[in-house]
């Protein structure tokens, strides 16, 4: 029983529903904070939480935690980028980066350099522009600037059926290489040379 200050009493039932009533009453009401900046307020509560509950499991504190987070996503960035599929970008790969035109022998000696030097990927784009510069002086493609490695495939393999499949392959080394991450090595480089000996023996005549 609540004491009142006339003498009479109230039970406890009766003050709960008597407080009930007073709060809500529009003036308590407008007094509350909306319901969106309430339930913010309860989202970034729950996350200081989760990153103090973390904070006290990782080694280091604070300064661990963020260590780990940026280790994780080093690590998730890697592994979507190894696990882009191949050709990725091509639409911009143009073969030739602009300037001087090299002749088709040129561009197989830095292929040949590229090669002795261990640098692979380089040897096999050189070999392949040595293969595209060899088919505009025959006649075969016209000479454009941009042309990528996809397009020389289709565009010779069209003129040339006898062309079309090792121009193919190569490519295919070409865009696994310098689009899909592999790692080039001599084999990879045979195949770009083979493919430009086909081509040098081929009768490059348009179909």
């Amino acid at each position: 029983m609540i004491p009142l200050l006339d003498g009479t009493g109230l039970d406890r039932e009766a003050a709960q529903r008597a407080a009930r009533q007073e709060l809500s009453k529009a003036g308590y009401q407008d007094a509350k904070p909306p319901w969106t900046y309430r339930a913010i307020n309860w989202v970034f509560e729950q996350i200081d939480k989760a990153l103090s509950r973390a904070t006290e499991v990782v080694p280091g504190g604070a300064l661990g935690l963020v260590l780990v987070v940026l280790l994780v996503g080093g690590l998730i960035a890697l592994i979507v980028w190894r696990a882009r599929p191949a050709g990725l970008g091509r639409a911009d790969g143009a073969l030739f980066a602009g300037g001087t035109a090299m002749t088709a022998d040129g561009h197989r000696a830095r292929a040949d350099e590229a090669a002795a030097a261990g640098k692979w990927a380089d040897a096999v784009r050189e070999r392949l522009r040595a293969i595209a510069r060899e088919l505009e002086s025959r006649g075969v493609l016209d000479p454009r600037p941009g042309r990528t490695a996809d397009e020389l495939a289709r565009e010779a393999g069209s003129a040339v059926a006898a062309v079309a499949a090792p121009l193919q392959r190569g490519v295919r080394v070409f865009d696994e290489v310098w689009y899909g991450g592999r790692t080039a090595d001599a084999s990879s480089y045979a195949v770009l040379v083979e493919v430009d000996r086909a081509v040098r023996e081929a009768r490059l005549a348009r179909a």
